[in-house]
């Protein structure tokens, strides 16, 4: 199978929900997609501006103060100790690596590989495109003989569910039976909002308390796009088994996929300063307390949702209707059709939109009865 073969880019189906919910009189929400709309720190984009005079090729391996950086925030603020520069490495963006792991890794028809049932579609996209066989499955009993790669998500994208240091270990050890690599993509680790993770960190599967301290087929992937707001940077990186940073290392160097020496230096910034992350995630938590009851009030159910960038929610109903009846209130959301089998029922709704667009979907909400919309 090849980049042609794959099926038409599915956001496309929403098209027509948002010319409906663009006529609302008061304009429309937009929580469909989870693009940052606060400004780029300004710690970071001085930094950026600091590092034009770009005029070399960067190294694929990143430069040697952002490798450092890196490591020191993964102690920091993942607990995760004793990582060396040989251990991390950048990455354009996280969604690249997400699609591209099983190419870079060598995965082919007879493997497996293994995503969680509420999922990023990139994780099967990425499957697909080698000819593995993609499974969504959230029981390591359930993995195969066969697997390769495994995919966990905490705080997961599109539910907000957390996996606890057991339920990380259970994943470890059965990825271990299987010999396969254990990939846990963490970028929303930093926005944890429900007992416990609204005062301590969402556990990285490098956490010692998960891997006893041995990170062999371990990989942990993170961006800087949520915390940061640096989605327009493509700044990402990943740690883990230096092994395996070594050869998606030499994969990449072939590939040309190279991080701009200007965003290195701004990913840098970031890295090392946390008093933007802690003002960011008190926006996101501002914001989704006001939309998180008004969408009860609406007659939503909240599912999982303890984490992460948005809010995961059903009224019951085929998602498309919701998506609907969201948008005769001007209202866009995400259908849960669009990441698996599994929850067609509900719909995801992001909280990156201004205080005032939330503070509006909120009140557009509380005003619709639950049989209404």
């Amino acid at each position: 199978m090849g980049v042609a073969d794959l099926a038409d880019y599915p956001w496309d189906a929403v098209a027509p929900y948002a010319a409906r919910a663009r006529v609302h009189p008061d304009g429309i929400v937009d929580l469909s997609i989870g693009s940052p709309v606060d400004p780029t720190p300004a710690v970071v984009a001085d930094a950026l501006r600091a590092a034009t005079d770009a005029h070399a090729y960067p190294q694929t391996v990143g430069t040697p103060a952002l490798r450092a950086a890196i490591a020191r925030w993964y102690e920091r603020r993942r607990r995760v100790v004793g990582l060396t520069p040989d251990h991390v490495l950048p990455t354009v963006g996280s969604k690249e690596l997400v699609a591209l792991l099983p190419l870079l890794l060598g995965l082919g028809p007879a493997d497996t590989v293994v995503h969680p049932r509420a999922a990023y579609p990139t994780y099967e996209v990425g499957a697909r495109l080698v000819g593995a066989t993609p499974l969504a499955s959230d029981d390591p009993a359930e993995w195969p003989e066969g697997t390769r790669l495994v995919w966990v998500n905490s705080p997961g994208n599109p539910d907000g569910r957390v996996l606890d240091v057991e339920a990380l270990r259970a994943a470890v050890a059965r990825a271990r039976d299987l010999g396969a690599v254990l990939a846990s993509d963490e970028c929303y680790a930093e926005l944890g909002w429900e007992a416990p993770w609204d005062a301590e960190p969402v556990p990285s599967v490098l956490d010692p308390r998960v891997s006893d301290g041995d990170i062999d087929g371990l990989l942990s992937v993170y961006s800087l796009s949520k915390q940061s707001n640096l989605a327009g940077y493509r700044a990402a990186f990943l740690a883990g088994d230096p092994s395996f940073v070594a050869r998606l290392l030499t994969a990449r160097k072939h590939l040309g996929l190279m991080l701009p020496l200007p965003v290195q230096a701004a990913m840098i910034a970031a890295l090392e300063d946390d008093e933007h992350v802690a003002a960011q995630r008190e926006t996101y938590r501002r914001r989704r307390d006001v939309l998180r009851p008004a969408l009860q009030a609406a007659g939503f159910r909240i599912d999982a949702s303890e984490a992460g960038l948005y809010l995961w929610a059903t009224e019951g109903r085929d998602a498309w209707e919701s998506l609907a009846r969201l948008a005769d209130l001007g209202i866009l959301a995400g259908p849960g059709h669009f990441y698996g089998a599994h929850f067609p029922q509900h719909v995801r709704l992001s909280l990156t939109a201004t205080d005032d667009r939330i503070a509006a979907a909120a009140q557009r909400l509380r005003a619709a009865s639950p049989l209404s919309i």
